[in-house]
């Protein structure tokens, strides 16, 4: 997610010029603990899918499946469906189709490596299709959801989700004494916002143009883990935006953010009141 600091190379897609390339690994750890955190959202986004489907999906579509946790929760939530991960990584399939083994869910999950960039796959069709952070990767994402829209069965549903907000993991009001200045975490997301890397695109007008019903839902997610998971996602986030931040926010914001990443009193590791939020925002696609 390229807006977002993660880089998820979902379907096809030539990064943002300027912002650091993660390699397959890094950012399917980052996806990873994405998921493991915030992943609660997973769970009422394929309750609202079921609610909308009617009927138990056959085949379901993950279009720019990333890590696989999108695919494992809708195999989950749809056990008698067949579901097809899609992206343009053949090393983001296999972990997927790993975890699918893992998870006892081989045979239910199968994967398929293309570009979405180039052309849509005649294979691609489903009853039920879901795009997590992979629809703003694409060149193109009109044509990407006319094409959508041609490959589903009538009667459809595609489901589309879009982190709106960057991860944050200080709470609200810091302990007295601390170094770290209070609000510095905002203030780094407003810089960033400023260079466009927070903006998320709002779909509605172009799923309708593809011939969609549409309605939208937002998931908060406050997540669970442990204070040494949270210090993980949280040295893997900030230390990304980190470079793009110097020169941008005032100077006790950056040593604000040095004390967070550095191995001091006030590291990541050392402090105990770490609480990781995220947002996404849900589209619901009908086809008539």
């Amino acid at each position: 997610m390229t807006e977002h600091g993660h880089h998820h190379p979902h379907a096809g897609h030539s990064h943002d010029e300027g912002h650091s390339h993660a390699t397959d690994a890094e950012l399917a750890q980052m996806l990873d603990l994405d998921a493991l955190i915030l992943g609660s959202y997973l769970t009422d986004a394929t309750a609202w899918a079921a609610e909308l489907a009617g009927h138990e999906p056959e085949t379901i579509l993950d279009v720019g499946t990333g890590s696989g946790v999108g695919t494992l929760a809708l195999a989950r939530r749809f056990p008698s469906a067949h579901v097809t991960a899609l992206d343009i990584s053949a090393q983001m399939l296999a972990t997927t189709l790993g975890s699918a083994a893992a998870s006892g869910l081989e045979g239910r999950i199968a994967g398929l490596q293309a570009n979405l960039n180039e052309e849509w796959p005649a294979s691609a069709t489903a009853d039920l299709m879901w795009a997590s952070s992979s629809l703003h990767e694409l060149a193109d994402p009109e044509r990407t959801m006319a094409e959508m829209f041609a490959n589903l069965t009538p009667g459809g549903l595609l489901i589309v989700i879009e982190m709106d907000g960057l991860p944050s993991f200080l709470p609200e009001r810091l302990q007295e004494g601390s170094s770290v200045v209070n609000g510095m975490e905002s203030r780094l997301h407003a810089s960033l916002a400023s260079n466009g890397w927070n903006q998320y695109p709002e779909w509605t007008a172009g799923l309708e143009r593809a011939g969609f019903t549409v309605e939208r839902r937002h998931f908060p997610t406050q997540g669970s883990a442990t204070p040494e998971l949270a210090a993980r996602y949280g040295r893997t986030f900030l230390g990304r935006i980190a470079p793009a931040l110097a020169g941008a926010v005032s100077p006790a914001d950056l040593a604000s953010l040095e004390l967070l990443l550095g191995d001091g009193p006030e590291s990541l590791e050392r402090r105990g009141d770490l609480v990781v939020r995220g947002h996404r925002t849900g589209w619901a696609a009908s086809k008539p």
